[in-house]
């Protein structure tokens, strides 16, 4: 398998992974995971679980963008060190964005959350390039 579509897979995990943080805000904020109606118990997080929840949220949002952009430089048979920085570098992008959205990073997250994006739309181009 490439390493692009490593990338993929990497980064459909982190999107699960990002759940975590969500599940443990949960628990302490109710004193248990109420699996019967998650998703109003999510609505009643604050601070740290509120942010936890949004950077989960946006790991959906910005997987679609990424996997388009690897797909279409693989179907287009277009390889290389660019396809595979570009690659990489939202991977990394995206590491540092659940970092940074944790921490309360807000411009940090924000400069990380760019450069993901950049980096899917560039391999959308990349068969032009």
């Amino acid at each position: 398998m490439s390493l692009p579509f490593w990338c993929i897979f990497i980064s459909a995990l982190l999107i699960f992974l990002a759940k975590a943080p969500v599940a443990k805000a949960m628990q302490e904020q109710g004193g248990r995971y109420d699996n019967r109606h998650p998703r109003t118990q999510q609505s009643h997080l604050t601070g740290f679980g509120a942010r936890a929840l949004a950077a989960h949220l946006n790991s959906f949002e910005a997987f679609p963008l990424f996997a388009v952009g690897v797909l279409m430089a693989h179907v287009t048979d277009t390889q290389g060190l660019l396809v595979d920085g570009l690659a990489v570098t939202f991977v990394v992008a995206r590491v540092l964005y659940l970092l940074c959205y944790w921490a309360d990073w807000h411009w940090q997250r924000s400069l990380v959350w760019a450069v993901g994006l950049i980096c899917s739309l560039m391999l959308m181009l990349t068969p032009v390039v």
